[in-house]
């Protein structure tokens, strides 16, 4: 139950946000560098947050608040820099407070976490097209803010969650790895242009399949491995993403494909970092939001777009495999 509100609530806090930005913050003005300022504080600051969540561990309570937050960002009569201000910290903590609840319960799968992360695409998409929900997204955000504390009380952490190896046998090449690599490979996918991706249908479209594979990477991972997760769909991906980025249903098969990892690539960092789960997510977090900069602002096409994306991507493929060597050599994996 604690999964499903979290998930849900993972939902309205995107949504809610978008909602923000494109409604009330828009409508004062220009709105492009609020919109830096928004994903900086949203993004950058998780592995702040996830520190200092490390330390006081109530992440009912930082949940509840950070709902709050977000849903005052909206509703308060408040210049645009403020309401910036308060949904992009309320984002910061929910999605720390959130995902470690989800980690430290998934009783060592991946699969959770991929129900957590999938939702906030679709409250994103939803946010952008239709700012107009933002009431309801607000209302729905306050009812889950008064459900998580009790409910988190009456789901204890369990125990399987908990490391098999000890943290001081990890190499630091390990975490490491990972967070570049979910830097690098969101240089490679921003890089990318996909002109057929116009209009809400298309949006839409989009986003159901970056909600299904985060959603399917998790079980996949339960399933398959990471590496062997993380071979069947990087490989297809990056050659569809690279080649096929001008025809829409190749391309919507590449996006699948390649958020099949993002559970992945965070399951194995907490696997890493068990005694740390805050760190662990806001790690990943952290390192997307200047990757994706940096591929945005790339101006490629041809032979070294294709490059751009091969390398990227692959570079995060040998990540994983390289990591989840370490973490089996080392016991940390659970079996």
């Amino acid at each position: 139950m604690l999964l499903l509100l979290n998930s849900l609530a993972h939902l309205l806090v995107d949504g809610l946000c978008a909602a923000t930005v494109f409604g009330p913050v828009q409508a004062a003005g220009d709105i492009t560098e609020l919109v830096l300022l928004y994903n900086t504080l949203a993004f950058s600051t998780q592995c702040l947050v996830g520190l200092a969540a490390d330390r006081v561990r109530r992440h009912g309570i930082a949940a509840a608040s950070a709902m709050a937050l977000v849903a005052l960002g909206f509703a308060l009569p408040v210049p645009a820099l403020l309401r910036i201000c308060l949904i992009g910290a309320g984002n910061s903590l929910f999605h720390v407070a959130g995902g470690v609840m989800v980690l430290e319960r998934s009783g060592g799968k991946a699969g959770p976490l991929g129900v957590f992360v999938a939702p906030g695409a679709v409250g994103l998409a939803l946010g952008t097209l239709w700012p107009q929900l933002g009431a309801v997204f607000a209302v729905g955000l306050l009812l889950c803010a008064a459900a998580v504390i009790p409910l988190e009380r009456r789901a204890p952490v369990e125990k399987a969650a908990s490391r098999a190896g000890g943290p001081a046998d990890v190499s630091f090449a390990v975490p490491l790895l990972l967070t570049l690599a979910v830097a690098v490979r969101a240089v490679g996918g921003s890089a990318v242009a996909f002109p057929w991706k116009t209009g809400a249908a298309m949006a839409l479209v989009t986003t159901l399949c970056v909600f299904a594979g985060k959603t399917a990477g998790g079980f996949l991972c339960d399933r398959l491995g990471a590496g062997r997760t993380a071979l069947v769909s990087v490989v297809p991906a990056a050659v569809l993403i690279a080649f096929c980025s001008a025809w829409a249903v190749p391309s919507l098969a590449g996006q699948l494909l390649l958020n099949l990892t993002m559970p992945v690539t965070l399951w194995l960092l907490y696997r890493a970092m068990p005694d740390s789960p805050g760190f662990a997510f806001g790690l990943a977090a952290s390192a997307l939001w200047p990757g994706a900069i940096a591929g945005g602002l790339m101006h490629l096409t041809g032979p070294l777009l294709w490059l751009c994306v091969i390398v990227s991507f692959v570079f995060g493929l040998g990540a994983i495999l390289r990591s989840e060597r370490e973490l089996t050599r080392k016991g940390c994996l659970l079996s």
